[in-house]
């Protein structure tokens, strides 16, 4: 198996204050929790950008300030941005992160319910994000919700707006998409293409036992407050690098090693280059 590579989403554009006093905000406070995250052992960091009050934002402006402040702490994680945002962000606002230059960032390969929300990704918009990304040499990271998205990420291939293999995060456990059940992750396990590479983000009760049998398949493993906020049931966790070293004891227990960085972006074909 390859070397596992643990993503950390530290923030997302849902959680809040109250429901995890120890949510980071600000770009400093991110920049902190992704280093922590690092020396924890994750390789690749999710990022979602906030307003000081806590108001989720697209703002290149602010997405740049975040991957100078984690730069500025000589942290090699791999920047990955969110195109998601929140799901009343307009497609020009979610764009306009990719401007900010990260190594990676996520393009989601179609729409789905999203808990009381539409997550709307027309056809038209994952087409522009896969474009921009070819353009200014991002890697993608296709986010998966529901497994009509596989094919929808297929005609991309067959339109030449993505190249395999491809890297895939299945999404599992949204209220409205696919639940987080093993037999689920196998079934679109099974539909990947030959030498795509995936990894797992469980929202909520799912991402422990998703995450537990990705290590054992070979896949990959998300974790971080976006996904969830307890360490177990009716415990808040400490911290993202809490959620993060759980993930690594796992690993080394089973004997699957740790993904640095630079092995990661190997893993994933990224070609590291100054600036990013």
């Amino acid at each position: 198996m390859d070397k596992l590579i643990i993503t950390v989403a530290v923030t997302g554009a849902e959680v809040t204050r109250e429901q995890q006093p120890n949510l980071p905000i600000t770009p400093d406070e991110i920049a902190e929790d992704v280093y922590q995250c690092w020396k924890a052992g994750a390789s690749i960091a999710h990022i979602h950008a906030r307003l000081p009050d806590g108001t989720p934002t697209q703002s290149k402006e602010v997405y740049a300030e975040i991957k100078r402040k984690i730069r500025e702490k000589g942290c090699d994680i791999i920047i990955q941005f969110s195109t998601g945002g929140a799901v009343w962000h307009s497609p020009e606002e979610r764009i306009q992160c990719l401007d900010a230059e990260p190594e990676m960032a996520t393009l989601s390969a179609g729409s789905c319910n999203f808990g009381d929300d539409v997550f709307m990704n027309s056809p038209k918009f994952i087409e522009l994000l896969a474009q921009r990304m070819k353009e200014k040499g991002i890697k993608p990271e296709i986010e998966i919700f529901e497994p009509g998205m596989i094919e929808n990420t297929l005609r991309l291939v067959k339109k030449g707006l993505l190249e395999l293999p491809l890297h895939f995060d299945f999404v599992l456990g949204v209220p409205g998409a696919m639940t987080g059940t093993i037999d689920d992750l196998l079934f679109l396990v099974r539909k990947l293409p030959a030498g795509c590479t995936w990894s797992v983000a469980g929202i909520g009760r799912y991402e422990l036992p998703l995450a537990v049998h990705a290590i054992v398949m070979g896949g990959h493993v998300r974790v971080g407050f976006e996904d969830n906020i307890y360490y177990r049931k009716g415990e808040l966790a400490k911290s993202n690098a809490q959620l993060v070293e759980r993930i690594v004891r796992i690993a080394k227990e089973v004997g699957r090693e740790i993904a640095t960085p630079d092995e990661a972006r190997a893993i994933l074909g990224i070609q590291k280059r100054e600036g990013r």
